[in-house]
């Protein structure tokens, strides 16, 4: 029996199919053990006794409801403010330096975030761009999160946040300027949350809802969860997106050597990665 729970091998495939076929996403073994953990919640908000019989409603139910709550369970949606504080750096002091110079005759800046979860990554790409005032003066300037989880993106929306998450790689004096203390939690000021679109979306499929095409995406800890023909997709999705001259900002523990074609580290900035096809290009002059 897999995963050590009570379910059926059965119950147990039939999830994680449910969840790449909706996500792209396969669970790791170490992953697999925490679908019963995952899903306790959902079985009791539903009224249904375990796994085989959500199995089974999955399959009889009309609406997708039940379908959502399934799936957004699990999903991993672990996130946190400026994470990797280092490459947030980069970009602030290099990445956009450069993006800026290359656009200057557009004055047009798009920055997408695939696999937002509940939001922190885009809000603080929000928060540093704010904080640097004339430099996108007359810009356009637009930062979009996306995710396939209906309930991160609501929560990012809202934009209401735990002590906790607050306090998890957000500094004071920012926590201060842009979040109001609320008996409900630490809630994002509207001039914030005026500054990120949240959409949902699946990154396999759908286009994500923007306006030119990005010159920085985000796209951090997601591609660890897809099997490699599902990567190798992923990759050619997000050059499909990307600027001829732009950057994608993976995780830590991530590369794109051995995975794709289409992208290639950055000369300019440690870490991060340009479309393949950029290296022959350079910055156009304002």
């Amino acid at each position: 029996m897999m995963g050590g729970g009570t379910a059926s091998e059965s119950a147990y495939r039939v999830l994680m199919s449910v969840l790449e076929s909706r996500t792209g996403q396969t669970l790791s073994p170490n992953r697999i053990w925490r679908i019963e953990m995952s899903l306790k919640p959902v079985l009791q908000r539903h009224g249904i006794a375990d796994l085989d019989a959500l199995v089974a409603a999955l399959v009889t139910a009309n609406g997708r409801q039940l379908l959502d709550d399934t799936v957004d369970a699990m999903l991993n949606n672990e996130t946190f403010f400026y994470r990797e504080h280092s490459v947030f750096d980069d970009i602030a002091e290099k990445a956009l330096e450069y993006l800026r110079v290359v656009n200057a005759r557009q004055r047009q800046l798009t920055i997408w975030h695939c696999g937002v979860s509940t939001g922190q990554e885009a809000y603080s790409m929000a928060m540093l761009l704010a904080e640097q005032g004339e430099r996108w003066a007359g810009w356009r300037v637009d930062v979009i999160g996306t995710d396939v989880s209906h309930h991160a993106i609501s929560r990012a929306r809202v934009g209401l946040y735990s002590q906790f998450e607050i306090q998890r790689g957000l500094p004071v004096q920012r926590m201060v300027r842009w979040f109001d203390q609320t008996e409900a939690g630490w809630l994002a000021k509207a001039d914030l949350r005026r500054r990120v679109d949240f959409s949902v979306q699946n990154m396999l499929i759908d286009r994500p809802p923007l306006a030119a095409p990005a010159d920085l995406i985000f796209c951090r800890n997601l591609l660890l969860y897809f099997a490699m023909p599902m990567r190798q997709k992923a990759f050619a999705r997000l050059r499909a997106i990307a600027a001829p001259q732009s950057f994608l900002v993976l995780g830590a523990g991530e590369t794109v050597l051995g995975q794709t074609d289409q992208f290639v580290a950055s000369p300019r900035l440690r870490g991060l990665y340009e479309p393949a096809d950029q290296q022959v290009r350079r910055p156009v002059a304002a």
